[in-house]
């Protein structure tokens, strides 16, 4: 079977909903939404798995940059990440992006990830970056902790920029 990579385009966004869900009403399987932080940027993310958690990290931290990705430059990108834990697994892998987003003028929003434990083999389709308005330097630890919420998994990242 050809390895083609899902693009997930239809993520939902709480920021326009007034954030939390109220109590009682279910919050979409999937997401994330950009939580207030004085100084730098924090993003919530949500998913039913680690795979989900770490797309929709992905997806936001390209969104906080206001990234815009070039349709006729398409290209294919492999990354293998080994960590100790989930959270070092997240902010690895949210630095190789940025890497290859600040090196390459490269960034993705096709994903296919294989999460093994905390070894991470991600295909990526993505293109060069036509505009970006916002630059992040880092992915921090910050308060990161990968949690069970019990319909999956949930975290904060906060960006410094």
């Amino acid at each position: 079977m050809p390895c083609r990579p899902r693009i997930h385009r239809d993520a939902v966004d709480l920021t326009t909903a007034g954030g939390w869900y109220p109590v009682g009403v279910n919050t979409p399987e999937r997401g994330r939404r950009e939580v207030e932080h004085t100084a730098d940027w924090e993003l919530e993310v949500w998913g039913p798995d680690l795979a989900a958690l770490v797309e929709e990290a992905a997806l936001g931290m390209y969104e906080l940059m206001g990234v815009e990705i070039s349709d006729e430059s398409r290209r294919h990108h492999r990354l293998e990440i080994r960590a100790d834990d989930p959270e070092q697994l997240v902010v690895s892998f949210l630095d190789e992006l940025l890497f290859l987003a600040d090196s390459e003028d490269l960034a993705f929003d096709g994903f296919l990830l294989d999460i093994d434990g905390t070894q991470l083999v991600a295909h990526l389709e993505g293109g060069f970056i036509i505009s970006r308005r916002k630059e992040i330097k880092a992915v921090t630890y910050h308060r990161l902790d990968v949690a069970d919420s019990g319909s999956g998994l949930r975290t904060n990242v906060i960006f410094d920029v």
